[in-house]
């Protein structure tokens, strides 16, 4: 009798975990192929961009895969997790995020390449607590600005002023390391947030000649550093010092141009085996799928990258709880921005910045904070029906 009950019991479960209402028939597999692909992607690139350099040849790649598997346990996780309740530790997450920057700024932080946004672990492990700022921002917005006044379907004016409090204080912490590149991501996130939500106009206005006037002070005061000024002057012109300040875009555009329609073969890539790129497995990884996998390979990564913004945007339509469709906007967003940027960068459409390249680029707490948001987006996926 024992026995049958046991028996009954496992099928009932299994029906529960694969049935027609299991939720794992809800995720967005799409997406999740995507990304699966994308991590694969960046695998093969950062393999090649480090065998040359890295401890046995694999160093750096098994850590990278390390790294991605730990990701994709934390996305599991929040998938698993109803975004109604992450709503509740909005708060937390975002006092978290807060105390992860403060620490930065004490002698725990460690500089690497000219900012001082580490956190060193030992082992050859680091965190930089600016990639989780994003998260805690973010959440902690759509918390603010998912309930709307009273009589209104926009948010309380207080509700605002605290969403951005919360944006002025995450961003002055990053500019204290100083991170312009993350700054400019949580700018975006922040208008985001507020487009979304609904905000008046006049708020909309008011904060675009506010940044208008900051972005001013910012060169008229002369408050950038020197790499940073550096930069801007090899994006106006990279010919000014093709040896020095424009050397990274220079080569940069060396290395895709000449992979041209199929590319030279993973791991025949001359740019990238010469380390001529600098930072080749981290911000300027799309120079090694141009030059070793040429514009086709290049045209792949864009497509798979838009795939899971465009089924991101369709997560945030779909949603009829607006703290999720906050979340979901943002995210695509934020990814959207970054993976414009990273990719701009390198053919040289925009400045150089410290962006990684979402999902391929070499990287652990960026990793982790990428497929953590896919993991919220799949978490509002997998619930959005219960809303129609």
């Amino acid at each position: 009798m024992m026995d049958r009950t046991l028996m009954g019991g496992r099928r009932s479960f299994a029906r529960r975990a694969v049935g027609a209402q299991s939720a794992m028939w809800r995720l967005d597999g799409v997406m999740l192929v995507a990304v699966a692909a994308l991590c694969v992607i960046g695998t093969l690139l950062v393999w090649s961009s480090t065998r040359t350099w890295a401890p046995g040849s694999t160093g750096l790649v098994k850590k990278h895969l390390l790294n991605v598997v730990i990701g994709t346990l934390l996305c599991s996780a929040v998938t698993v997790i109803d975004h109604r309740a992450i709503r509740a530790y909005a708060p937390l997450a975002f006092l978290l995020s807060l105390a992860g920057l403060g620490l930065v700024i004490t002698p725990l932080g460690a500089t690497i390449n000219g900012s001082h946004s580490w956190i060193l672990l030992g082992g050859g492990f680091a965190v930089q607590p600016s990639e989780f700022a994003k998260l805690g921002l973010l959440l902690i917005i759509a918390m603010l600005l998912a309930q709307p006044g009273e009589g209104s379907d926009r948010p309380r004016g207080l509700d605002v002023g605290f969403a951005l409090f919360a944006a002025v204080l995450t961003m002055g912490l990053v500019m204290l390391q100083p991170d312009l590149g993350t700054t400019l991501v949580l700018a975006v996130i922040t208008a985001a947030g507020l487009v979304i939500a609904g905000v008046r106009k006049r708020w909309i206005i008011l904060l675009t000649l506010i940044a208008g006037a900051g972005v001013f002070c910012v060169f008229a005061f002369q408050m950038l550093e020197p790499y940073q000024v550096a930069r801007f002057t090899a994006f106006l012109d990279p010919r000014v010092d093709p040896r020095g300040v424009g050397y990274n875009s220079t080569q940069s555009l060396i290395a895709i141009g000449s992979g041209q329609l199929f590319g030279k073969g993973l791991f025949d890539g001359g740019q990238t085996t010469g380390r001529f790129v600098p930072e080749q497995h981290t911000d300027f990884i799309f120079t090694v799928a141009g030059e070793e996998f040429g514009f086709l390979g290049s045209l792949t990564v864009v497509l798979l990258l838009g795939v899971v913004l465009v089924r991101g945007l369709r997560i945030a339509r779909l949603c009829d709880d607006r703290f999720g469709t906050l979340v979901a906007g943002m995210i695509v967003c934020w990814l959207a921005f970054q993976t414009f940027v990273n990719i701009g960068m390198t053919i040289g459409i925009m400045p150089i910045t410290g962006l990684p390249l979402p999902f391929v680029s070499y990287g652990g707490t960026a990793t982790f904070a990428n497929l953590i948001s896919i993991g919220l987006l799949q978490s509002i996926r997998i619930r959005e029906q219960t809303f129609n």
